[in-house]
Parts: structure tokens; C-alpha cells; sequence
């Protein structure tokens, strides 16, 4: 018996090439016995079903299709192939094989692992590597061990970085006695993250934002329903870097958002000032006369 990716396709394709357009073998079509003893001995008796029909897959090859009873195999079929040589009497075997039918059960297309992986598939213990082409990642700027010589101000800023530049205001980043010295340039490039080999790259900030925004976004259900947005709420925690215009940690404890990036445009009932917000304004009650008659 062969897998269906076996040799077998290639006589599958070659006999859909000629099918239609070869009339079986008579002697071939005949030895259906041959055909089903060749099957049973590849998986059994009781595996075995109804003959199924007979297909010419060229001039005196013709495959006996068999039903397949195999758990977990529905709709395919035991295929044997049988041939006979010119001007021969005798009905040789050629190879026993299962095939799907048009109805039968087949497992999905095989995905790589990179493309299968989900969102929320990392469990404990799992590692999960990063190609080295990753878009969401570009090279860090790390800052050696050996003692800076001193140089003008604006060639310390660029070897921090442009970032570093303007972060740090130009006091910290010149002081009086000259440069800043090794230890002070480090500092600053671990609190930027220049010394990580790679950092997020600006493809892989904006599909962070996307997603944070999707989830915890200005057009959420609990965003359209809040009374304000998080921009004015006393639980968030704004963010550092070029996202503190657009997003915030939340830390209110109640709020179905707490410790998530969301949006300043998103808002839940948890918002600080919600008790303190004034109320809409409700209609008057409408003034029914209970005690005069109706005009006739």
C-alpha cells in the first residue's frame, strides 16, 4: 500500500490524461478477483467494500476502484491497478494504492508554523523565535565599554543618537565640564533602548498602534457608551516616546481596559470624573388635564 502522494499520482495523472478516450482492457476489467485479493492483502478483509467501478488508464491498464472502510477515511477508495502485456492472456498486478474520492474527508493544507501562530498561542515555557528579517525590528545603536575621548557637543549627541538629542535637554546632554562622559551617555542610551540589538521599527509601531486601537479604540462599544474619553480620565498613565499623543496605560482596577494600551479616545463607565459629570438634561413631564372636558 502507498500514500496518496506516492508514485501512485503519477498513474492517477496519467490515467486522467487518457480516461475518456481508452476503452478498458475486457480481460482487465474482468479481474475484479485479482483486484480485491490484492487489496485485502493490503489492509485487510474487513477494510475492504463494494467494488466501485473500473477506469482505463491506458491501452490494457485499467485501475478497480474498491470502498475504503478504514475509520477516519471516509470517501476514499482502494484503488488497484492491473495490466496485461500485449497479446498476453494473463492479468498481472501493478499496485494497490488509497486514493480520496470527490466526497472524501481530507485534512486541511499543511501551514507553516510562522503563519499558523495566533495571538495568545505563547504558553508558558514556549520560545518563539524572530526571524532575522523581522519587518516590526530594526538594528539598536549600542554604545562600547572603551572611554569616549572628548569631542564637541553635537558629535556626542550623534553618537547617542538623533533620539537621544531630543530627549534630553541640551544641559544634560553638554554640561559645564565638557562632553558627557561614558557612563552618562550609556545611561541615557539604556533609557532610550539604543543599547538593545534591535528595536521596533517604525512598520512595527504603527501595527502596535493599529491593534491597540482596534481593541481599545474611539469606535469600541464601551467607547461610544463612555461618558468622556480616557484623555481627560485621572487613571491613565500616559506613555513616553513619539506614542504619548495617542495612547495610555490604564490603572483603573474596575475598568475592563486596566493594564492595557488604550487609545486617549477611548472611554469606559470607570472614567475618575463619571460621579462628578453633570447630568443630562431630562424633558419636563408633559402636564395632562385629568379634570376638564375635551372640546366637542
Amino acid at each position: 500500500m502507498s500514500p496518496a502522494n506516492s508514485p501512485a499520482k503519477t498513474t492517477a495523472a496519467r490515467g486522467a490524461a487518457v480516461r475518456g478516450r481508452v476503452t478498458p482492457d475486457q480481460q482487465c476489467a474482468d479481474a475484479v478477483d485479482l483486484a480485491r485479493a490484492a487489496a485485502e492483502e493490503a489492509a485487510g478483509p474487513e477494510q475492504v467494500g463494494e467494488h466501485i467501478g473500473v477506469t482505463a488508464d491506458d491501452t490494457r491498464v485499467v485501475t478497480h476502484l474498491f470502498e475504503c472502510r478504514l475509520p477516519g477515511y471516509r470517501g476514499w477508495r482502494w484503488a488497484v491497478t492491473v495490466a496485461r502485456a500485449s497479446r498476453a492472456r494473463t492479468v498481472t498486478l501493478d499496485e494497490t494504492v488509497l486514493l480520496p474520492g470527490p466526497d472524501a474527508l481530507l485534512a486541511p493544507e499543511w501551514v507553516p508554523w510562522n503563519e499558523r501562530l495566533r495571538p495568545g498561542d505563547l504558553g508558558p515555557g514556549d520560545l518563539l523565535p524572530t526571524e532575522g528579517e523581522d519587518l516590526r525590528l530594526e538594528p539598536g545603536l549600542a554604545v562600547g565599554d572603551e572611554e569616549l575621548e572628548p569631542t564637541e557637543p553635537a558629535e556626542a549627541a550623534e553618537a547617542v543618537g538623533e533620539a537621544a538629542a531630543e530627549a534630553v535637554p541640551a544641559a544634560a546632554a553638554a554640561p559645564p565640564g565638557g562632553v558627557p562622559r561614558r557612563a552618562e551617555i550609556g545611561a541615557l542610551a539604556d533609557e532610550l533602548g539604543m543599547t538593545r540589538h534591535r528595536v521596533l521599527s517604525r512598520y512595527g509601531l504603527h501595527s502596535a498602534a493599529d491593534r491597540w486601537e482596534e481593541e481599545y479604540g474611539p469606535k469600541t462599544p464601551m467607547a461610544q457608551a463612555a461618558p468622556a474619553s480616557c484623555v481627560s480620565c485621572g487613571f491613565l498613565m500616559p506613555l513616553a516616546g513619539s506614542l504619548r499623543r495617542a495612547f495610555g496605560v490604564c490603572a483603573n482596577e474596575y475598568s475592563p481596559a486596566d493594564g492595557h494600551v488604550v487609545s486617549l479616545a477611548y472611554g469606559c463607565g470607570g472614567h475618575s470624573e463619571a460621579a462628578v459629570m453633570p447630568k443630562p438634561i431630562e424633558p419636563a413631564p408633559p402636564v395632562l388635564d385629568t379634570m376638564g372636558a375635551d372640546p366637542t
